[in-house]
């Protein structure tokens, strides 16, 4: 099972290498102001997860910086997701907020969602 997981996380990631999605682009001033929003947003994941891999290339079409720590190489990261996710369990996204106040969102589906409500909604793409 150990080598069919190697073999599937190589063949994931070559893929991902291969065939990377296309970033939209938007005009400069406002892509500095969603860079500023995305600072406050840190990916929990593990670099060949699949579920993992569909949340980083969502966030690369969406052309959003966001910062990733990898909970099988970190335990620093691993500490962290236990701490304030409560579950070891990857994709979490990480979401400060104003107010001092964070929330955790699970699943791959729920992140992308929120990404793209957030982000993606009143965007002003150039060349749309």
């Amino acid at each position: 099972m150990v080598i069919i997981r190697l073999i599937l996380g190589k063949l994931i990631l070559f893929f991902n290498w291969a065939f990377p999605p296309k970033g939209i682009k938007r005009l400069s001033k406002q892509q500095a102001q969603i860079d500023l929003q995305t600072a406050s947003l840190t990916l929990y994941q593990y670099k060949a997860c699949p579920f993992c891999v569909k949340v980083r290339r969502a966030m690369k079409r969406q052309s959003l910086s966001i910062e990733t720590r990898d909970v099988k190489r970190s335990e620093t990261a691993r500490g962290e997701l236990l701490a304030g996710g409560g579950d070891l369990k990857v994709p979490c996204l990480r979401v400060e907020g104003g107010d001092g106040q964070v929330a955790w969102l699970y699943e791959s589906g729920h992140i992308i969602g929120y990404l793209e409500d957030r982000f993606v909604a009143g965007s002003n793409v150039v060349g749309a």
